[in-house]
């Protein structure tokens, strides 16, 4: 997905600049601010050097001190909503890049493993929603209580014209409808896909849903494991080429998900290798120099292009010689 990692701008230099700040502060109030300070810095180094970097490994080694100097500022200013927002959605990045799809790629060798990958993957998924949930609270206290008592009223009471909660919606819903497909046998996770499809109703109802390309990806994931899906809307296959058709027009073709994310959910499915075939060579055909904000998250869609394609003769079945 577009922007999938937060940038973090030099967190060593940010980290001394917020241990000074502190040290120099003389009371509670002059520390909070300088804190708080500090937490403005970490949230908005946006498009920066972690999504545009072409080390999928540096950024795998990086990305958890990040995060980690993100929750000690919170801690302290639990409040802070853009530090919210971006920790909700660095865990759901380095969750589904550096466990979940990684569980894929060492399954075949390593059962156990490839388990207590997605394990912990459903684990951060759901940190990752609870700092979402947090910074709704914040934004508008009585929040959380009214969601899940009622999830369209306390939605409606959002205002969709506000970036922030459009964002914070958004990397609430992604990193659950994730933990929920890392769930399919946990009865009370299934349970939650109503919050689920809800925060997606509300965000595919505000005006600039058909430019935004990070929703598109995560509707073709989800269509799935939905549960309330109108008559009208189409199959499952309809739904998710419909999703990928959106997808691939909001990210003008740029981007290596949808591609994959088809080849994956519906090419399998109808065990059309052809299909398969072409959608991850398209995919592989993508010059990530072209889109630098995403260059990061195409180099590791591109990697799962290729294990794919490896794994051709486990995925489909051996055509039929034709009738005499």
């Amino acid at each position: 997905m577009v922007d999938f990692f937060i940038p973090i701008r030099r967190p060593a230099f940010l980290l001394t600049l917020g241990l000074s700040l502190i040290l120099l502060a003389g009371g509670c109030s002059v520390k909070r601010l300088a804190l708080r300070k500090v937490g403005d810095a970490l949230s908005q180094s946006t498009g920066g050097t972690f999504v545009s970097d072409n080390d999928p490994e540096l950024i795998r080694d990086a990305l958890p001190f990040s995060l980690k100097l993100m929750e000690s500022i919170l801690a302290e200013t639990p409040d802070h909503i853009p530090l919210l927002t971006a920790l909700s959605k660095g865990f759901t990045s380095y969750s589904y890049a550096y466990l979940q799809m990684e569980a894929d790629y060492v399954e075949a060798e390593d059962l156990q493993q490839a388990r207590a990958m997605r394990d912990r993957a459903r684990n951060l998924y759901l940190r990752a929603r609870n700092y979402g949930l947090q910074g709704l609270e914040a934004n508008q206290p009585g929040f959380t209580n009214l969601f899940f008592s009622s999830p369209e009223l306390a939605l409606a009471t959002l205002k969709t014209s506000k970036e922030e909660n459009r964002n914070l919606v958004q990397w609430t819903l992604s990193p659950w409808a994730a933990a929920i497909s890392l769930s399919k046998d946990r009865p009370e996770m299934i349970a939650d896909l109503p919050y689920v499809e809800a925060m997606i109703d509300w965000m595919t109802g505000w005006e600039g849903y058909a430019e935004n390309p990070v929703l598109g990806s995560i509707l073709m994931s989800f269509e799935s494991v939905r549960t309330h899906v109108a008559p009208e809307e189409g199959t499952l296959e309809e739904r998710i080429r419909r999703d990928f058709d959106g997808a691939l027009r909001q990210s003008k073709g740029l981007l290596a998900g949808p591609y994959v994310t088809l080849a994956e959910s519906v090419s399998i499915q109808n065990q059309n290798a052809e299909e398969f075939k072409s959608l991850l060579g398209s995919a592989l055909a993508i010059d990530v120099d072209l889109y630098p904000d995403a260059r990061l998250e195409n180099l590791l869609m591109q990697k799962r292009a290729r294990w794919l394609l490896a794994r051709v003769d486990d995925l489909f079945l051996p055509e039929l010689p034709p009738e005499e």
